[in-house]
């Protein structure tokens, strides 16, 4: 199983995966390797890219919203779904409203960007194929969420980080996606974790497990795999969790690069 992080991994600058790297990946899945995209993102905002790489067969998966959901590509059926409730989010939207920061919720579908906090980033970030709906947060709908997420500048999330209160350190699993991007997500639920659910299911160990990303909600993933491998733009932690780090950065091919040089020398 080869699971791949996407922005900074296997997307260029321009948010394109590459000839190169696509062919690859369809080559090698061709042969038989599971390829699984591990992304924060929901599955409608990541399709063109599963459909750019054929990955659309039935027992093709991805890893959505940074592990709190795995899902079966072709028709959208969850494998697991484990998300939180509306009140989970009661301190976190405290916090925002004492200290003016924008706040947007995400369930299993679409985003909640939350009216009632500064407006966010996050909905031109995010781009199309999406359902934003803007609401306060007391109209938040009941169902299950699956994280919630500051876009801001860096300079003020290194200013979050830096100044989090231990309370919200207790009720959610936080990382930090890109810099403009902080997640809240389910204790325990992270990238690794899910890609556990996926290796369950098809009956195999981390020791077929093949991981690439570059970040510090990629670690869990990088850390389990048999092969780790953290990428050339990656952050120093992202390249000291890993047991291998690619040649090149992620806009000169460096998926591609060491996926040719790997299954060269061990075929």
């Amino acid at each position: 199983m080869i699971a791949l992080d996407l922005d900074n991994t296997l997307l260029n600058a321009d948010k394109k995966i590459s000839e190169a790297n696509t062919q690859i990946l369809k080559k090698l899945h061709k042969q038989g390797k599971e390829i699984v995209l591990c992304t924060g993102r929901p599955i409608n905002a990541i399709w063109d890219w599963l459909t750019q790489l054929g990955l659309m067969g039935e027992n093709d998966y991805s890893v959505n919203f940074n592990g709190s959901l795995v899902i079966r590509n072709v028709d959208k059926k969850p494998l697991m779904a484990d998300g939180m409730k509306r009140a989970h989010f009661g301190d976190l939207h405290k916090f925002c409203l004492a200290n003016e920061y924008p706040l947007d919720i995400l369930d299993f579908s679409g985003v909640y960007p939350i009216n009632d906090l500064p407006l966010s980033g996050y909905e031109k970030r995010l781009g199309g194929n999406m359902h934003f709906l803007h609401v306060p947060f007391a109209k938040l709908p009941v169902v299950d969420y699956s994280k919630a997420v500051i876009c801001t500048e860096p300079a003020t999330l290194d200013h979050i980080v830096a100044h989090m209160p231990a309370q919200l350190k207790q009720e959610f699993h936080i990382v930090r996606s890109q810099p403009m991007i902080l997640e809240f997500l389910k204790p325990g639920i992270d990238k690794g974790s899910a890609l556990d659910v996926l290796l369950k299911h098809f009956e195999w160990t981390r020791d077929n497990l093949m991981t690439f990303g570059d970040a510090q909600n990629d670690l869990e993933m990088l850390a389990s795999a048999g092969v780790g491998v953290a990428m050339a733009n990656g952050t120093p932690e992202a390249k000291q969790t890993a047991n291998q780090v690619t040649a090149v950065d992620n806009d000169h091919d460096g998926v591609a690069n060491f996926l040719t040089t790997y299954f060269a020398a061990n075929n």
